[in-house]
């Protein structure tokens, strides 16, 4: 089971070029998919999501012509988008039947079953007669979950799914995600490296549409290991430095400015850094962003 994206590109009629020859092999399980906010990572989970056409390129799913035969994807997929919204009123078993009834789940008995089964496996139970409109936005993402999984899908797409959550709720939704893709393909779309770094076996980070880094996070890394330096500046240094050095990101430490670069040789004052998946993946961003900028 796995998902094959072939030269997938996308133009929006404003000359935005969203997709610019993607090109990925996602193997069954979590594959993280790792870029910053107009990377182009919302584009492609909608064009794989069936929700929008490419230009040119092709998407299979074993044998299924994703774009030829779009029926047969929707009925494998579940999508849990950036922006979803439930009816407020309704509560959580009353809004997840309402969906299993959308996915073909036409027997009441079984209907039932299949949805307090899913409400205990998304920890949501207990409150399944509660109003959604009550509901902290944890628990609205984990009802999200749980509808994607309704139709029993083998392949889900989560855009985007831990930002504003708490540390507590994106640890439960991370745990939850977990579960679901040991049997299933599962594609993590974020920018927040920690969530990719947790779950991910493999992955790729996308930067101005195209596909800048992949393989696991261990691979990834590697290919900055020993070329990462970070020293302390004031503050009133940062703009000159940030001119004379490669920087790829900036941090605060104890309120003062460290700069991290990359450089094959140490620059003088500069101190040797661990790289970790963060510092790979600031490297590849900015590196995209002085190739477009050329």
């Amino acid at each position: 089971m796995e998902l094959r994206i072939t030269n997938l590109t996308k133009t929006y009629p404003n000359g935005v070029r969203a997709l610019n020859g993607i090109t990925l092999t996602i193997p069954r399980g979590l594959f993280g998919l790792l870029g910053p906010n107009g990377a182009g990572k919302s584009s492609l989970m909608r064009t794989i999501a069936t929700l929008q056409d490419p230009d040119s390129g092709t998407i299979h799913f074993d044998a299924i012509d994703v774009l030829k035969d779009k029926d047969a994807m929707r009925a494998r997929l579940g999508y849990l988008p950036q922006e979803f919204g439930f009816y407020p009123t309704l509560s959580a078993e009353a809004t997840l039947d309402h969906f299993a009834a959308l996915k073909g789940i036409s027997n009441p008995r079984e209907r039932k079953e299949r949805v307090l089964s899913l409400l205990a496996q998304v920890n949501l139970y207990d409150a399944r007669k509660k109003n959604v409109g009550g509901y902290s936005g944890g628990m609205r993402q984990r009802l999200g979950i749980a509808v994607a999984l309704i139709g029993s899908p083998q392949l889900i797409i989560v855009d985007e799914p831990t930002a504003g959550l708490d540390p507590t709720e994106r640890h439960r939704f991370l745990n939850l995600l977990s579960e679901v893709g040991e049997n299933i393909v599962v594609i993590l779309s974020t920018h927040i490296v920690e969530d990719v770094r947790e779950l991910c076996e493999r992955m790729a980070i996308i930067a101005q549409g195209r596909v800048v880094a992949e393989g696991g996070p261990e691979e990834v890394i590697a290919a900055v290991e020993g070329r990462i330096w970070k020293r302390t500046f004031d503050k009133t240094e940062v703009a000159a430095a940030q001119q004379q050095y490669r920087v790829v990101s900036t941090r605060l430490v104890a309120g003062k400015p460290v700069l991290f670069v990359h450089n094959d040789d140490p620059p003088a004052g500069f101190t040797p850094v661990a790289a970790d998946l963060e510092d790979a993946y600031f490297y590849y961003t900015y590196a995209a962003q002085q190739a477009a900028t050329r």
